[in-house]
């Protein structure tokens, strides 16, 4: 199965993917930027104020996020701030910024695994993130998606995306390009979900805006599997 249909950045309804393409990307939860191959888990990461219960509806719409699509009028004109801005071209992400949370890190291009699932960072990478390559590039029409790890035993401790849960609605995020432009999203909202239930069509589904998800793993530590129990989303959208 190649990756090309799960990204849907062309417009294309997200269910002409087939379902095939969304079974695998919704395993994505199980084994998602999380197995730090250590033996006990601390500290914890910081977990966001909204917790997702095990019945989120992973087959949502963007419209569900839980944020107000009508809070912003698409016809006033060019975009001022935090208001969503009209799409970009295509450009490969180089580097990705949150001040909030001490991010600035480069990014890496990842695609699919053999059995369908997402590719992930490296663990020798933890401090670098990683762009859905068959998906919107951000600041593309589309939903973005960029992954990270929380933590690693390979860099001996807190990963790029260790502190993704501690954001807020109204944070900024800026996302460099190789061709030389800066796009900048504003935080909507952050999520976490149980990786039984992971919002497969909310993070990789269509967007009629330029949106960006950051994913990363959080909630209890499971050391048994070796691997966190949920998977933290920040939600946001193009803005400038």
């Amino acid at each position: 199965m190649t990756a090309t249909p799960a990204g849907g950045r062309h417009g294309r309804p997200w269910r002409a993917a087939g379902a095939a393409v969304v079974v695998m990307l919704a395993m994505v939860g199980a084994g998602l930027v999380g197995a730090s191959l250590r033996s006990a888990p601390a500290p914890r990461p910081p977990q966001p104020l909204s917790q997702a219960g095990p019945d989120v509806r992973a087959t949502a719409g963007p419209a569900d996020t839980g944020v107000d699509q009508n809070s912003v009028d698409p016809d006033t004109g060019p975009a001022g701030e935090g208001q969503p801005a009209a799409g970009l071209g295509r450009a490969t992400p180089t580097t990705i910024a949150i001040p909030r949370i001490g991010v600035d890190a480069p990014i890496m291009t990842l695609g699919t695994n053999p059995d369908g699932t997402v590719q992930v960072p490296p663990l020798e990478q933890a401090l670098s993130a990683g762009w859905y390559s068959p998906g919107a590039s951000p600041g593309e029409t589309g939903n973005a998606v960029i992954v990270g790890h929380v933590d690693s035993a390979k860099v001996g401790g807190p990963a790029v995306f260790f502190e993704l849960g501690s954001l807020r609605p109204g944070d900024a995020i800026t996302v460099s390009r190789d061709d030389g432009s800066q796009v900048a999203f504003t935080v909507e909202e952050v999520k976490a979900y149980p990786k039984t239930a992971f919002p497969t069509e909310l993070v990789y589904g269509p967007n009629d805006r330029a949106g960006l998800r950051v994913v990363t793993c959080g909630g209890q530590f499971d050391e048994k599997a070796g691997s966190y129990r949920d998977n933290v989303v920040a939600f946001a959208t193009m803005t400038g």
